[in-house]
């Protein structure tokens, strides 16, 4: 299947180039070259209209118009709207506030040369920023959102110097490096959970869907003897290698390819899905989004299959999907019962991220209840 393409006139001359979207969007229809002369109130109004603006100036006042286009697009209606009348409803007004933003600055366009380079005054070297992400240059010029090119570059310097993690031990061997388009650790309570909980087994564990590979790091840190780690992401694949082997832990873990299981049984098997039960709108908050818990009713759907006996499969959850009105009360527990699952024990932990404290935050009401749970799960003569 061809690549979209992206066609403009520019100083008089047709230009056209391969169109680059990690969301999937489509290439605007409409298209213009524009420069240092074009004002921010007016590329927010062509932006807002679905042009694209591919850039043909100094590569820093590019970066420039993106801040004042973002400023444009937070700032607040004259008249305020009414209150949402639920946390279900300011969920999904802010996800839709979220994709018109997004949409809006996605506009502003720049080129990149066959060799991921940029011909822009002042343009920094972004090629082993976008070889990391994309691969190997192919030699055809594409154009990218300027967002989505910076997003790029945050997730390469993430990746340069990792995200420290305490459960791992002390520095410096205590790091984990996210690759682009998989999620970083941030969130550290549930590392601590996983730290702390006692251990049915010590002689083998299965990390499912294992994302950086931080989980079985930690497992392999507590003493756990062997590991398999899965996922069927390949940029989750290659970045949870990468991140044992800086461990050195390549001998305890092995990392595998598939949905989900891994053949056979174990003492522990674990499990941290996305905790929000709702369609992603790009590649990249898959990690976040679970459309119609798929991960979560599978892992606990196939668990006693592959749970040894006395055997435990702890799933790390928020409920946050519960205090926003996405999963009824009790929905979960009917997943256990249905799934032949009994629960031997709960660990629990407040959320400890900026936005838990954080009055302004639209989703606030439903974040100041968030309790994030390990859930140690058996089989019913384990109880």
């Amino acid at each position: 299947m061809n690549a979209p393409r992206l066609e403009w006139n520019e100083g008089g001359r047709p230009r056209s180039a391969r169109w680059r979207s990690e969301a999937g969007v489509a290439p605007p229809k409409r298209v213009q070259a524009v420069d240092d002369r074009l004002t921010a109130d007016a590329a927010y109004r062509l932006a807002s209209e679905g042009t694209g603006l591919v850039w043909c100036s100094d590569f820093n006042n590019a970066r420039q118009l993106l801040q004042a286009l973002s400023r444009r697009a937070e700032r607040k209606p004259r008249k305020p709207a009414p209150p949402p009348a639920s946390p279900t409803e300011a969920f999904h007004l802010h996800r839709q506030a979220q994709g018109q933003r997004s949409r809006v600055l996605g506009k502003l366009l720049v080129e990149l040369e066959g060799d991921y380079g940029i011909d822009l005054p002042r343009a920094p070297d972004l090629r082993q920023a976008c070889t990391e992400a994309w691969g190997p240059p192919d030699g055809e010029s594409s154009v990218v959102s300027l967002r989505e090119l910076l997003g790029l570059v945050g997730a390469h310097e993430w990746r340069k110097k990792g995200v420290e993690i305490p459960a791992l031990g002390s520095p410096p061997g205590n790091r984990i490096h996210p690759h682009y388009g998989v999620f970083s650790p941030v969130r550290g309570e549930y590392l601590d959970l996983v730290a702390n909980a006692p251990l049915p087994a010590d002689d083998l564990a299965f990390d499912i869907g294992t994302g950086t590979g931080v989980l079985a790091a930690v497992l392999a840190r507590r003493g756990v003897r062997r590991i398999v780690a899965t996922d069927q992401d390949p940029r989750a694949l290659a970045c949870a290698r990468d991140n044992l082997a800086r461990l050195g832990l390549v001998r305890q873990v092995g990392v595998v390819q598939a949905d989900l299981f891994p053949p056979g049984s174990a003492p522990l098997i674990v499990c941290n899905p996305p905790w929000l039960p709702a369609r992603p709108s790009a590649p990249l908050e898959h990690a976040i989004y679970d459309e119609d818990s798929r991960m979560l009713r599978g892992f606990l759907a196939g668990l006693a299959a592959h749970l040894a006996p006395q055997g435990e499969g702890w799933l790390i959850l928020s409920d946050l999907a519960e205090h926003l009105g996405l999963r009824a009360p009790g929905e979960l527990q009917a997943l256990f019962d249905a799934s032949g699952l009994v629960v031997v024990g709960r660990e629990t932990a407040r959320p400890l991220h900026p936005k838990a404290a954080d009055p302004g935050d639209p989703l606030h009401a439903a974040r100041v209840k968030e309790v994030t749970s390990l859930w140690r799960l058996g089989l019913p003569q384990a109880k």
